[in-house]
């Protein structure tokens, strides 16, 4: 209010000081004189002031016409003037609103549009960074890979850009199947972004599945020092690719370098099953069975696994049946009621021919878990026994079709594996190999009738082969029968034509 009147009242002074000015000019007496052409012109003291105003103005005029006349000039010969930023702006405007249509298109799925929306923004505009990012994606979506990987390729020149397209030309390598080049590219995503999560979980797979597992070692350390893998996972899979360097350890030909790798496989993951049976054997060949015990109970209180009662079973490999069911108790202890410790236990009995309490070991498992496994134990059970066949291959019958029980299970696909790999041979997944029981079995177990029973020695042998001898014949019994079925259905069919 305060503010409205103050400027109503300077309006009002001024209006009354122009008023004033204007009134002492008209009462001053003489003028101005000026002569044009010979013919002499008198003007008064307000006719003065008012020709000094129009000459001022005609001059700034005449100041802005000849500017106009040279930035005319100017711009007819290519240089920047005010007509060419105006223009440039109008460019600019058009290129901005077709950059950002053709972002529109791109998240709404249409590639095509996207494509045309970019070639418009790259004419317009000055800044390939942008433009060519976008018509790389288009391209992507559109199907036209040739035309993405000259934009990715064009990235390449900028320093700004150049992991864009690293990472795009790598993930095109990687649709085409050519891993060795996209290897390659992403060691170069990671030294320029070393903390890009993407390119190093690309880049650890990619190494895994080559098998260079001195590098995704490294890599592993990089996702651990830029904070993207916790710790106890870093032990893990730190445990995991010094166990794959370390794969025949067992072999006559393997190096003290590979017993090593084993041995710090087992210390980062106790738990890890692979690396402690590795492990043991590694201390076996160096005649240390002390150590090789210590590592094997360790993992199997964590988990217990038919791997790991093999390799137990190899530290004292001339022992008597009942001398291994005495010394296997100290497994047993550890994991009493766990599954896998019943199956070991009752195998045992059954090779020191101990039938009575190969049953009681087996305690409910029957009932509760009867897979392929346990089944094929209780047919040998009877038949150990004394029982009839009829009641051995009515075992049998069931094994055939009952679940495999646990095996090595990709938690990523669900394929299964018959023994652990670091890579799932189905999905390239690193890491994902679990021993659990699968909901559909698909290949024979591991631990089946071919591991029946547990450990070596001819008692073993002449016992899975007698099983499996059973199995084949009431295989052949069913062949047979349905045979004769099939025959007997044709010769009736054959009996009515004739009639």
């Amino acid at each position: 209010m305060l503010w409205s009147l103050l400027k109503i009242l300077v309006f009002v002074a001024l209006v009354a000081l122009i008023a004033f000015g204007a009134g002492i000019l008209m009462e001053t007496a003489g003028g101005v004189q000026v002569t044009v052409a010979g013919t002499e012109y008198t003007l008064g003291a307000l006719q003065s002031v008012l020709a000094l105003g129009v000459l001022v103005l005609s001059v700034w005029i005449f100041l802005k016409l000849l500017t106009l006349l040279v930035a005319t000039l100017k711009f007819l010969n290519g240089d920047e003037t005010a007509m060419s930023r105006y223009f440039d702006k109008g460019r600019e405007r058009k290129g901005y609103q077709a950059l950002s249509d053709g972002m529109m298109a791109l998240a709404s799925g249409e590639g095509r549009l996207a494509l045309i929306k970019a070639s418009k923004a790259a004419r317009y505009l000055n800044n390939p960074e942008l433009t060519d990012l976008l018509t790389a994606q288009a391209a992507e979506m559109a199907g036209d890979t040739h035309k993405a990987a000259e934009a990715y390729k064009r990235l390449l020149s900028n320093q700004s850009t150049r992991f864009v397209g690293v990472r795009g030309i790598m993930k095109q390598k990687l649709s085409e199947g050519d891993k060795e080049t996209a290897l390659q590219l992403a060691e170069k995503a990671l030294a320029l972004r070393p903390k890009h999560e993407e390119v190093q979980d690309t880049l650890l797979q990619l190494q895994a599945q080559a098998e260079d597992w001195a590098g995704a070692r490294k890599t592993l350390t990089a996702k651990l020092k830029s904070g993207s893998l916790p710790r106890d996972v870093f032990k893990r899979r730190d445990a995991v690719l010094a166990l794959s360097a370390s794969r025949g350890v067992a072999d006559e030909a393997a190096s003290i370098e590979q017993r090593e790798q084993a041995i710090e496989a087992n210390r980062l993951s106790p738990d890890l099953v692979p690396a402690a049976a590795m492990a043991a054997r590694a201390y076996l060949e160096q005649g240390k069975k002390r150590n090789a015990i210590k590592v094997l109970k360790k993992a199997w209180e964590a988990q217990p696994h038919p791997d790991l009662a093999h390799v137990f079973a190899e530290v004292e490999p001339e022992e008597t049946a009942e001398q291994r069911v005495k010394r296997f108790e100290q497994l047993a202890r550890l994991r009493p009621q766990d599954d896998e410790t019943r199956l070991v236990m009752a195998e045992l009995h059954i090779v020191a021919e101990d039938f009575p309490e190969a049953r009681r070991a087996l305690a409910d498992m029957v009932e509760r878990a009867p897979d392929a496994r346990v089944l094929t134990l209780m047919a040998a059970i009877e038949k150990g026994e004394g029982a009839d066949n009829a009641v051995t291959q009515a075992w049998l019958a069931r094994a055939l079709t009952a679940p495999r029980g646990p095996q090595w299970l990709c938690t990523n696909c669900n394929h299964i594996h018959a023994e652990w790999a670091p890579v799932c041979e189905h999905c390239t997944s690193f890491d994902t190999l679990s021993w659990q029981r699968p909901e559909t079995p698909e290949v024979a177990s591991a631990t089946g009738v071919h591991m029946l029973p547990l450990i070596t020695g001819a008692a073993t042998a002449s016992d899975a082969v007698v099983v499996q001898d059973v199995i084949d014949a009431e295989e052949l019994d069913d062949v047979s029968e349905s045979d004769e079925t099939s025959e007997g259905s044709r010769s009736e069919d054959s009996s009515e034509a004739k009639a």
